[in-house]
């Protein structure tokens, strides 16, 4: 009877991860969602001089991408789970818009490829700001975000104090809706009352196997 129990145990336990996974497969879509379209991308463009190209439309996504990271990582082996999800949903995307484009076969796999070493290069960069100094984002967003063609100081400024305000926010919310809903409401690029930055504390993240 002991035996049967821990079997009913074990397999009810199996039964509960499966669900929870799919679950947040789920809100991992959802997130990555909101990176795509909850974003204004013309504004970026205009904002930052941006190309209206699909590189541009990437290195804003992958922007949002990273952020998304950073704060799911903070969730434990749930959240390092969302994060692998939100990133396959994210080449997903990358390969359907790349073929609504008419972009060749050939072409599109050697551009996912060239993508995904500056996605993370990018991160690398990118964790490597957030954890620092305004100067080092600037750095980082300059080289992944600008491509190393940004002349105005003012849109670096204007970026570094997005990512830091986004950052803040996205720390504020709560982890279990996170992983449940996948739902981010991002500040916009500009706002008259925007709170004030400040540093946090520092999250554990950047595994590897994404």
């Amino acid at each position: 009877m002991y035996r049967h129990a821990l079997q009913l145990s074990v397999r009810s336990a199996s039964t509960l991860s499966l669900v929870t996974s799919r679950k947040i497969k789920i809100a991992a879509l959802r997130m990555y969602t909101c990176c795509v379209e909850k974003i204004n991308y013309d504004e970026f463009f205009e904002r930052c001089s941006l190309p209206d190209t699909l590189n541009s439309w990437f290195l804003v996504a992958q922007l949002h991408v990273w952020m998304c990271l950073v704060r799911m990582k903070q969730e434990g082996r749930a959240g390092k789970y969302m994060c692998r999800y939100i990133v396959h949903s994210m080449w997903e995307d990358v390969h359907q818009r790349g073929k609504v484009l008419g972009i060749d076969s050939v072409s599109l796999k050697e551009s996912i490829r060239v993508m995904t070493e500056n996605f993370y290069a990018a991160i690398f960069g990118y964790d490597e700001g957030i954890l620092s100094n305004d100067s080092v984002l600037a750095a980082a967003l300059w080289r992944n975000l600008f491509n190393k063609e940004c002349e105005d100081p003012h849109q670096l400024e204007l970026m570094v104090e997005y990512v830091r305000k986004q950052m803040q926010y996205l720390d504020s919310l709560d982890g279990e809706d996170l992983l449940l809903t996948g739902e981010v409401k991002w500040r916009p690029l500009v706002e008259e009352n925007a709170q004030s930055i400040v540093k946090f504390a520092t999250p554990t993240y950047n595994d590897t196997g994404l």
